[in-house]
């Protein structure tokens, strides 16, 4: 199949050429849509108890959104701020869609105890279409900024939302800034030319409109996190980037052999294609764990990345195969080893080395385990404002109210569902759970209890809040939703189904690594050595965000709890990626078995002509999750930095140690299967075998 795909793509290349020039204005001119559609509605979980009751809520208790403004810096009682805010308030009103906004001088609680700071609250009305509420938030937003004073900043609720979005689209921008020209320049070292340099970005750009096109395409049917644009345009660049290399160290290995481009792209598409076939199935299946979560954020970030990875795959088999085929004439071959010079010796040096001291090489597993122990103490919650960047307008806000008003102000309270039937006794005793809690009749007959709780929103005291409401309801009909609802609905959700999830990708992982290897034994050594490089980088990702430990010099701090996508987004994609880079290394291996049948020393071939590609790899890839943890947004900070970690502990700790380690402990039982699977993989499994060559031109690069 993939020599058919390279015959078509080297016959026709500027066919193939064009279809994908069109595929990039797609992406970036409709894929960039989705930066309007972004959402930050990411603990929301169907078929939760919360979300039960806030649907039950939306239809009694019909309430619209609402903002909040903040004015300060100065003493709001002077006479002259005192008549512009009570004209900004009174042109606010009149705003199209705005349903109330309280005098700030007349309602209690919403000037400072200092005098030197008000707020300003407006609703919306109910049931605005996204467009009209959008045209509605932003007059008011403006007119409450166009207020004469030191500090004045409106955010909350949606324009939340709109705020992360529009971060994420600059984040994004700046990220692909830095990036792509630290790409360029490590692959100008890599291949010595610009030529061979350019031809990754050509289709690390296709990943990066793949990505843009996907979300944009997903969000027709479901809600896209303001999260997903990072974490699709970091992987779609790095994986376009670690395939296109894999190709292109392999085709200049292939020129060595044959003078004719074509019949080298050929070879390419044979060999590495392969790999490169079997790594974005991995991933996308190691992704697809994703969809066992009724999360539709987890469920449509699985969808969109596992597309984005299939789109990378694509363009590194069918775009470079024929920009190959035109321009690869002018990429010189790989330069061939001088008499008694081993091709990638410091790499067999470390896989010699890793088999002959193996068992104290496996004493790195320990110190993995160390650096993992942080992950039995990880928290996870909903976060705030706090996760911007200090310069945001949200985070200035929250910085305001935190200064000059009483904890808990501006706290989304837990909000208790108290539905027709529930006898009085009930009632109190839920409402005596909380100081000041407040209560409205519904028109069904029921109520509404909001309980403000102290601390922050999703905060431990609020989260024990809602599980005190749910033990002393009994088997009265009262739910309960809000934030921190949400937010402990959101863990039992992962509770539950995550060993599902596992299960899911672990079988998949296993299936495709048979059908690569023909091996059982090498399917679990994989997982079990991947799991170690996760662990500990998602422990480091602990110790600092949610530790505070060196958070200050990544422009972050303290939050005490990681964000909620961070955890999950990190296991799947990390995971991903390792599968990628065991691939790498597995193929080169099974390539020099099957030509010398000594195990022992395909162990050492193999890695001398992967690690480099490998550490390459997972250089660029670092480079690039680096550069979008330039942002400052808390959530891509972590996420940036486990990935970062994970890529560069499983390329060198793992893939350079441990894999040369464990596979001369198992010697010959590395690639043992029983005898019916043996048959089975024989007669079914996935391969494709690369053209005959002389022997003594076997290539000796990646």
């Amino acid at each position: 199949m993939l020599t058919a795909l390279a015959r078509t793509a080297t016959r026709r290349p500027l066919t193939v050429m064009l279809l994908w020039g069109l595929f990039l204005l797609l992406g970036f001119g409709l894929g960039t849509g989705v930066f309007a559609r972004l959402s930050d509605n990411v603990p929301e979980v169907p078929g939760t108890e919360s979300e039960s009751a806030a649907q039950y809520l939306d239809e009694l208790d019909p309430a619209g959104s609402s903002i909040t403004g903040v004015v300060a810096g100065t003493p709001v009682s002077e006479p002259g701020l005192r008549a512009e805010v009570e004209r900004a308030v009174a042109d606010v009103r009149e705003v199209a869609g705005v349903a109330a906004v309280p005098d700030p001088y007349v309602t209690p609680g919403m000037i400072a105890e200092d005098g030197r700071a008000l707020i300003v609250p407006v609703t919306l009305e109910a049931g605005l279409e996204d467009d009209a509420e959008e045209r509605t938030l932003e007059a008011a937003a403006e007119r409450i900024r166009e207020i004469d004073a030191p500090d004045v900043h409106v955010s909350g609720g949606p324009l939340l939302g709109l705020q992360m979005g529009e971060r994420a689209q600059e984040d994004v921008k700046n990220a692909e800034l830095i990036s792509l020209p630290v790409v360029l320049a490590l692959l100008l070292v890599v291949f010595g030319g610009l030529r061979s340099a350019l031809l990754p970005l050509v289709v690390a750009v296709g990943g990066i409109a793949g990505a843009f096109l996907a979300l944009f395409l997903f969000s027709e049917v479901t809600d896209i996190s303001v999260y997903a644009i990072q974490v699709t345009t970091m992987l779609g660049l790095g994986l376009a980037v670690d395939y296109a290399l894999l190709m292109l160290v392999r085709f200049r290995e292939e020129r060595r052999h044959t003078g004719d481009v074509v019949e080298a792209v050929h070879r390419t598409v044979a060999a590495a294609g392969r790999t490169v076939a079997f790594s974005g199935l991995t991933v996308a299946v190691s992704l697809t764990g994703l969809l066992v979560f009724p999360s539709v954020f987890l469920r449509s970030i699985g969808l969109a990345v596992a597309a984005v990875v299939v789109i990378d795959m694509l363009a590194a088999l069918t775009l470079l195969p024929a920009l190959l085929a035109r321009f690869g004439g002018r990429i010189p071959p790989a330069k061939t080893p001088e008499d008694g010079e081993e091709e990638g010796r410091f790499f067999a040096r470390v896989a010699r080395f890793a088999a002959r001291r193996k068992v104290a090489v496996l004493a790195v597993a320990p110190l993995l385990l160390v650096l993992a122990l942080p992950v039995s103490g990880m928290s996870i919650a909903v976060g705030d404002a706090r996760q911007l960047p200090a310069d945001s307008e949200a985070r200035q806000l929250q910085d305001t109210v935190a200064a000059h008003f009483p904890p808990g102000t501006g706290v989304s309270p837990v909000v208790v569902a108290v539905r027709p039937g529930t006898d009085a006794a009930t009632t109190d005793r839920l409402r005596a759970l909380a100081p000041d809690a407040e209560t409205r009749r519904l028109p069904d007959g029921g109520a509404v209890i909001e309980l403000r709780p102290p601390g922050e929103a999703d905060g431990a005291e609020a989260t024990a809040l809602v599980e005190r409401v749910r033990e002393a309801r009994g088997d009265a009909p009262v739910e309960v939703t809000g934030t921190a609802a949400r937010l402990v609905d959101f863990r039992q959700m992962l509770a539950e189904r995550a060993p599902w999830a596992a299960l899911t990708v672990l079988a998949g992982i296993v299936v495709l690594l048979f059908a690569f290897t023909g091996s059982v034994l090498l399917p679990l050594r994989t997982v079990v050595t991947t799991l170690l490089s996760l662990a500990a980088a998602l422990g480091v990702v602990v110790w600092v965000f949610q530790d505070g430990h060196l958070a200050g010099l990544l422009g972050a701090e303290r939050l005490g709890a990681l964000s909620l996508t961070a955890p999950p987004l990190i296991i799947a994609i990390a995971f991903g990626l390792a599968m990628d880079y065991e691939l790498f290394i597995l193929a080169r291996m099974r390539e020099a078995r099957l030509r010398s049948g000594d195990d022992r020393e395909a162990v050492v071939t193999g890695l001398s002509r992967s690690g480099r590609v490998v550490t390459c790899a997972a250089l660029l890839l670092a480079v690039v999750f680096a550069a979008f943890m330039t942002g400052g947004f808390s959530p891509i900070l972590q996420i940036g930095l486990g990935l970062t970690l994970a890529v560069l502990i499983d390329a060198t700790v793992v893939r350079m140690l441990l894999v040369p380690a464990t596979m001369a402990l198992l010697g010959r039982h590395a690639w043992w299967a029983p005898a019916p699977l043996r048959r089975a993989h024989d007669r079914f499994g996935l391969r494709e075998e690369r053209p005959e060559q002389p022997r003594e031109k076997v290539p000796t690069g990646v």
